[in-house]
């Protein structure tokens, strides 16, 4: 398989965990049926991809101001704007609900990602693709890791 196609299947595991823990550990989140939690998961990763940019630029302001905090809330409204969608199979209900399923989301895929090598790769030294690698070879995204924090 294209190495693509292998990442977005694991981004979509991912977010299907969390929605299932979700569901499990919030009152107001439910599915019907494991179809229909493939579904409000394969939704949220389709909204967290094109809608959440867009909700994240209009609020920019607003992001400044919290501190980025803000960002729990446009992840609730995306998972009740799934909830609303998919209603029966997938049903949130009340912000509150949305509210917390979204930090549970979060948190899960925070710690899955980082188990699997997908997080920030944190390189000591200003050269982030380490002796011999170019500054500009790292920047094109030549390197062997996702991002990388300058330590």
């Amino acid at each position: 398989m294209p190495e693509g196609v292998l990442k977005f299947l694991q981004r979509w595991l991912v977010t299907t965990l969390g929605v299932l823990l979700a569901d499990v550990w919030v009152d107001g989140i439910r599915h019907q049926s494991f179809g229909s939690l493939l579904e409000a998961s394969l939704l949220l990763g389709l909204l967290n991809a094109f809608v959440r940019p867009l909700l994240m630029v209009l609020s920019l302001p607003l992001l400044i101001f919290s501190l980025g905090l803000f960002v729990l809330v446009i992840n609730a409204v995306l998972l009740g704007l799934v909830g609303g969608l998919l209603q029966p199979g997938f049903v949130v209900e009340g912000f509150g609900a949305a509210f917390w399923g979204g930090v549970i989301i979060s948190l899960v895929s925070l710690v899955v990602n980082g188990f699997l090598g997908r997080g920030a790769v944190v390189r000591p030294g200003g050269d982030p693709g380490g002796p011999g690698r170019s500054r500009r070879r790292a920047r094109r995204g030549d390197d062997d890791g996702g991002p990388w924090i300058d330590v």
